[in-house]
Parts: C-alpha cells; sequence; structure tokens
C-alpha cells in the first residue's frame, strides 16, 4: 500500500452535535455529501477538529463508520486513530481498517512527552498492527513532540508508513523530509496558511479546517496549483487568508463550528472544556465570512 497517496483538499471534518452535546447525524451526513459536492478530494473524520478527545470510544467508532458509509467510495476517507496510549491507538487503527477506512492519522502522543525512540516505537507498533496506510500527524503545538526528521525518515521504511500531515508550520521541513527519506512519501500540509507554500515545497496537499465552510474555494487552490497556475492558487489562497486566520483566533474547533452554524451547516455546539467562542471571536469569524464573500 505504500503507492496509496492523498492529494488536493482533503477536509479535517468537525463533529456536528445538538445543544445537549449529543451527535447531530443529520448534520454530519448532510456536512459529508456537501463536502465531496463541493470538490474535496478526501475525508478526514476523528481527527482534532472532530473532537475526538472528548468522544467516547464507540462515539469515535460510529462517526468513522458514518464517514464511509455516506461518502460510499467517492472520496477516500481518513480516519483518525490517534491516543497517547499505543494500545489504544491500535484498537482505534484496528477498528478503522475493519470499517474500510483508506488509511489511518496517527497523532504524536500528546502530554506523555515520549523520546523519539518512544515515537518510533509507538508509531511502529500500529503500523505492524494493520495493513492499511499509516499517516503520520505531527503536531508539536498540540502534542509538545515533534517528530525529528531522522525519526521519519526511519519510520518511512515501514511499507504501510506512507506520509504526514504536518501542522508545524516549518516550511523547510518538507523539503528536509523529501530529502531524507528515497520513497515517494505523501506529505499534506496541516496549516490551512501555509497551504501553497507547502506545495512549493513539495507537498501534495492540505488537510484543512478551512474547508469545513468554504470547501470550494479551498479546493480550487489546490487544483488550481496542480494544474500549474501558480498565480490562480496564490490568488485563492490570499482571498481565503482573513478566514484562515479567524478560524484559529480560539481553540479549533470553536471558530469553524461557529462559521458552520453562520452558515446554516451545523450547530456551533462543542464539548467541555472548549466554551463558546467571545463576543469579539464571534465578530471576528462573521466578518471574515463576509470578507470572502461566504456570507451577505
Amino acid at each position: 500500500m505504500s503507492d496509496t497517496l492523498f492529494t488536493g483538499s482533503i477536509t479535517a471534518l468537525i463533529t456536528p452535535m445538538n445543544r445537549d452535546g449529543s451527535l447531530d447525524f443529520t448534520s454530519f451526513e448532510n456536512l459529508v455529501n456537501w463536502q465531496i459536492e463541493e470538490g474535496t478530494s478526501a475525508l478526514c473524520a476523528m481527527g482534532t477538529t472532530g473532537e475526538s478527545p472528548t468522544l467516547s470510544h464507540s462515539e469515535h467508532h460510529a462517526v468513522v463508520e458514518r464517514t464511509i458509509k455516506v461518502s460510499g467510495g467517492r472520496v477516500p476517507v481518513i480516519a483518525g486513530a490517534g491516543s497517547n496510549s499505543t494500545s489504544e491507538a491500535i484498537d482505534l487503527a484496528k477498528h478503522a481498517e475493519q470499517a474500510g477506512a483508506s488509511a489511518a492519522l496517527v497523532v504524536t502522543p500528546y502530554y506523555n512527552k515520549p523520546t523519539q525512540e518512544g515515537l518510533y516505537r509507538h508509531f511502529m507498533a500500529i503500523a505492524d498492527a494493520i495493513s492499511i496506510p499509516v499517516v503520520l500527524y505531527n503536531i508539536p503545538g498540540r502534542s509538545v513532540v515533534d517528530i525529528n526528521v531522522e525519526t521519519m525518515a526511519r519510520l518511512a521504511k515501514h511499507a504501510n508508513i506512507i506520509g504526514v500531515k504536518d501542522a508545524t508550520a516549518n516550511l523547510l521541513r518538507p523539503l528536509q523530509v523529501r530529502r531524507a527519506i528515497s520513497k515517494r512519501f505523501n506529505q499534506l500540509s496541516g496549516e490551512d496558511g501555509t497551504a501553497v507554500a507547502f506545495l512549493g515545497a513539495g507537498g501534495d496537499g492540505c488537510i484543512s479546517v478551512t474547508s469545513n465552510v468554504a470547501p470550494s474555494l479551498c479546493a480550487a487552490v489546490q487544483k488550481a496549483w496542480q494544474e500549474g497556475r501558480a498565480a490562480d492558487a496564490i490568488a485563492a489562497q490570499d482571498k481565503l487568508l482573513p478566514l484562515h486566520d479567524a478560524l484559529f483566533c480560539e481553540s479549533n474547533p470553536g471558530p469553524v463550528k461557529y462559521a458552520a452554524s453562520l452558515l446554516g451547516l451545523a450547530g456551533e455546539t462543542t464539548r467541555l472544556p472548549l466554551a463558546p467562542l467571545t463576543e469579539a471571536s464571534r465578530r471576528l469569524v462573521r466578518s471574515a465570512l463576509v470578507d470572502v464573500g461566504l456570507l451577505d
């Protein structure tokens, strides 16, 4: 499976919730269908944007299964399977495989602060336990630890470890990774604001938060680049920049869920410890949606 690659605009799906915090599968199914219709190239369920830390295992499984069922093979589905417990991550990855996911997205263990050797053994144990591809998720801003280039090169020798979602915002990193890894390694930006720059550094696409509410615009950025229209990609990215910034004015996914509520896609409810947005942040998100042309 080492030749499996993901490209273009990949949405890190929010998990819509009712006001009581229960899962809103009606809105979720509508969101999945809309994403595909708007040109999203793949879907990522149960990442941080999906509030995976606060969902039970049964809820996590249900969201992954529903994403796969509703997408119906129209686009690939990457299932979040991360944990700071290796055995728990293996269980989630096995479920992703059994459910029919195209790949498992596995985040660096948070809070434990493993060494590079610990990271290596963690990811290798997960990759050994399943036959679908594993995409590493490197986000030191949330998990504290960083998969360094040398460790990533070691991990890439495993046939099932096929790429990385890079949320370091370090644009030297994709260059260094390409130099260190001899096989085709799928590099995806995990930072919306760096989507075009990451492509310019040799990346393949972006796992996006913004595409929850602006899927066609995010897809247009990627499509323009793929077709060699760099100026058009930059122009589309410039248009999206106020929204990229606004959607991270508070902890993700609070702002994007509020944006989704303004667009009638889903409610804004998040689970504690995420709190409702402040009034200042609400004004910022609303203003950005108007600026981008998504809201009157």
